[in-house]
């Protein structure tokens, strides 16, 4: 079964308190974040690593602070959950190689990564049958890639470990949903084995 990695906006925005609309302990998956991404190299199984990647007046500012706008050091993927070779995809229709690095950044101006027009060719030239998926805000955007990607058919892992709330009552809400939708969780431990 190909599996890919699927991290879900790993940006300075969400994961510090710094940041413009962080996520309280976020900064505590990084080491988890890097290890899964590295976990990645090391099976060499691709790693797509979602990006919001805002304008300055993007309708999504109308529900949430300006963040991760393009550009901007809010905006920017720590450097621990980089591997050695990345690809840019914008939120516009691209050519894709998928084998032109281990790791594809994919920008999005939406919560939903299916935004990027990008996403469903690059799951389908990369013949993803499973995602595992992990990052913030585990209620929102991992929620939301993690019921579009069940939509595609895929066998999808939420890694429950690696990802972190805003609210955590929403949070297990979503992920009963993604359960009763036929989801599956993962441990950080279980991926790392």
């Amino acid at each position: 079964m190909t599996t890919v990695f699927f991290d879900v906006d790993t940006q300075l925005d969400f994961l510090f308190p710094a940041g413009a609309l962080y996520v309280p302990g976020a900064e505590t998956l990084l080491p988890s974040i890097a290890a899964l991404n590295r976990r990645a190299a090391a099976l060499q199984v691709p790693l797509i690593s979602t990006m919001d990647a805002h304008s300055e007046d993007d309708a999504e500012f109308r529900i949430w602070p300006h963040h991760c706008v393009a550009g901007t050091l809010g905006q920017r993927k720590p450097s621990a959950t980089f591997l050695e070779r990345t690809v840019l995809i914008p939120s516009r229709p691209v050519a894709l190689d998928p084998a032109a690095a281990p790791q594809f950044l994919l920008e999005k101006q939406t919560l939903d990564s299916f935004s990027n027009p990008n996403l469903a060719p690059l799951l389908d030239s990369l013949a993803a049958e499973r995602c595992l998926v992990y990052g913030v805000v585990s209620e929102i955007c991992v929620h939301l890639a993690a019921m579009a990607l069940l939509k595609t058919g895929r066998r999808v892992e939420i890694v429950e470990d690696a990802i972190r709330p805003l609210d955590s009552g929403k949070a297990e809400s979503c992920l009963a949903e993604f359960r009763a939708a036929g989801g599956l969780t993962t441990t950080l431990a279980s991926c790392l084995a």
